[in-house]
């Protein structure tokens, strides 16, 4: 039998020195956005630094880059060589190349968009990207049929799908994949060697060792960019040394508790990205960083083999 951990709540960043300076906590390069999805990047890098990365840099088409410093002046800007549509094109990775030495993990795939020379370039950075690396959106749609390519990254990989994007990673039907979500999403993170968040009610984080269930957010969250902003927290926790599987937990735990603090958190209406966004600063006054691990006993065991052997998702 195949033992698993299941980790109740995540451990916070360590705990910052008088003298640190914003070089401690990491740079964050997020690669995203499109002519028709501007917001998408700018929600991520936003993320990035309110969860406390010390920089952040979009590299992003260059017809979107005079946005960036209008919606956070707090982000610095690389503008792209972009295709006839407004994406990201092949030819920009030359442009990112020469900046890996300057930043510290890699963001990618919020509001890309599936041009083909954009898909290419995603599957390039993959492969030869020496940085940690989180990959959602339109970054996980480029490696459809293709995810066994996340075994040769150089770093450590964090994939955030939703139920349908895992569907197209994987190649099962939804519904396969919602019915035993635990189960599908340790397979995936063991089959490639990358922790795997698969969102929706109840969050699991898988990692080829342990595996979280969140248990804060609500209904109300299910509005576009809330994944976005996600991407961002991951990242930006990663930029600040946390471990994979942990920056992912802390992240999922922390966006949804920001969900549940925003207005229409009980309905009705929907509770926006840009509402979880300013909800992260009185959210993380309340967060209680519990450190200890559940009691590696039953329910904390089961075997990933057997479909029938199953950790219970939260109600």
């Amino acid at each position: 039998m195949s033992s698993f951990e299941r980790v109740d709540e995540p451990p916070s960043p360590d705990k910052r020195r008088p003298t640190a300076h914003k070089g401690d906590f990491g740079h964050v390069l997020v690669v995203a956005g499109s002519r028709r999805m501007m917001g998408a990047a700018l929600m991520s890098g936003a993320a990035a630094t309110r969860v406390g990365a010390g920089l952040c840099t979009i590299a992003c088409p260059s017809t979107m880059q005079p946005i960036v410093p209008l919606y956070n002046p707090t982000s610095m800007s690389i503008p792209l060589a972009e295709t006839a549509d407004g994406s990201i094109a092949l030819g920009a990775w030359r442009q990112l190349e020469v900046f890996f030495d300057q930043a510290t993990v890699c963001a990618v795939g919020p509001g890309l968009s599936r041009d083909p020379s954009t898909q290419r370039l995603v599957r390039r950075l993959v492969r030869r990207c020496p940085l940690p690396m989180v990959l959602d959106a339109d970054g996980l749609n480029a490696l459809e049929g293709q995810v066994e390519l996340v075994r040769d990254a150089q770093g450590p990989v964090v994939l955030t799908p939703h139920p349908g994007e895992m569907a197209r990673l994987t190649g099962q039907p939804v519904g396969e994949i919602q019915q035993h979500r635990i189960l599908n999403a340790r397979r995936l993170s063991r089959s490639i060697g990358a922790v795997v968040v698969l969102k929706g009610a109840g969050t699991v984080v898988a990692s080829p060792d342990k595996v979280y269930l969140n248990r804060t957010g609500n209904p109300h969250m299910a509005s576009g960019g809330t994944g976005d902003v996600l991407t961002g927290m991951v990242a930006g926790l990663l930029a600040q040394r946390l471990r994979p599987f942990d920056a992912a937990r802390t992240a999922v735990y922390w966006h949804g508790l920001a969900g549940d603090r925003a207005p229409n958190a009980a309905g009705p209406g929907a509770v926006t990205a840009t509402d979880i966004l300013e909800e992260l600063r009185n959210s993380a006054a309340e967060l209680d960083w519990y450190q200890e691990e559940l009691d590696l006993g039953s329910p904390s065991m089961f075997d990933p083999d057997d479909e029938e052997d199953e950790l219970e998702s939260p109600t």
